[in-house]
């Protein structure tokens, strides 16, 4: 399943022979190539998780995914450097999956058909979004980098807030909104890494990270609402 969606979009990379500049061009097959191998590691990290004991996903797996990331940006972009980068982006996203493992369980507990769903509607997303930020005029969701990071304070600060308060309400406005600023980081990530490239950097690891990141920012907050309606839905029903 995860190599579905980036054979999806570098198919559709491939028919942009006109929109698209040819180094941009080959620029997003390798960042989507490299995000086909970040979403395979992640999705090993979550088998792990799930199907064996001797590995789970805890706070020192987190802590140490952000080491690795701290290390793909902190070691310089070269050739020397590049299997190095790349074994640093396979360890962060296995390690992503690997923290992913106890929403994981909460959700198989509830319907593990819903980890699959999850997964598809997270492809579409993910998709669309890409195809709406190729399409789109250049620069054009580049604005929309205040609004989010606008939104993303707010939710930190509501999140603060919640820890103390506990309202349901507020955890659905916040569910919810994070999943509309990651699909718009998802519009203007795309659109960076084009521009990026349009400017000389070719360094497609680290567009990996921010599509990757972006993706299961998405898959999480999905899970989470279709878990929720199926718990709401087996409520009525009792």
């Amino acid at each position: 399943m995860t190599k579905t969606v980036v054979d999806s979009m570098q198919r559709f990379v491939n028919t942009f022979n006109l929109k698209i500049e040819k180094p941009v061009q080959t620029h997003l097959r390798r960042v989507y190539g490299a995000l086909s191998a970040s979403m395979m590691a992640a999705a090993v990290g979550a088998f792990v998780h799930v199907a064996t004991t001797y590995w789970k996903g805890t706070i020192w797996s987190l802590l140490l995914s952000i080491v690795l990331l701290l290390l793909i940006n902190g070691t310089p972009h070269t050739r020397e450097n590049e299997k190095l980068r790349f074994c640093y982006l396979i360890g962060f996203s296995f390690l992503s999956g690997l923290s992913t493992g106890p929403l994981l369980d909460f959700v198989i507990s509830i319907k593990p058909s819903l980890v699959v769903s999850a997964f598809l509607a997270s492809a579409t997303v993910f998709v669309s979004f890409s195809m709406a930020a190729l399409y789109a005029p250049d620069r054009k969701y580049l604005y929309l980098i205040g609004s989010l990071l606008g939104m993303l304070s707010t939710m930190c600060w509501l999140s603060l807030f919640n820890l103390f308060f506990g309202f349901s309400f507020l955890f659905q406005v916040n569910l919810y909104a994070g999943l509309a600023v990651m699909c718009g980081f998802l519009l203007y990530d795309t659109q960076l890494i084009m521009e990026k490239r349009r400017m000389g950097d070719t360094d497609y690891i680290r567009h990996c990270v921010d599509l990757f990141v972006d993706f299961i920012g998405i898959l999480r907050r999905i899970m989470i609402v279709l878990a929720q309606k199926e718990v709401s839905l087996i409520c009525v029903v009792i």
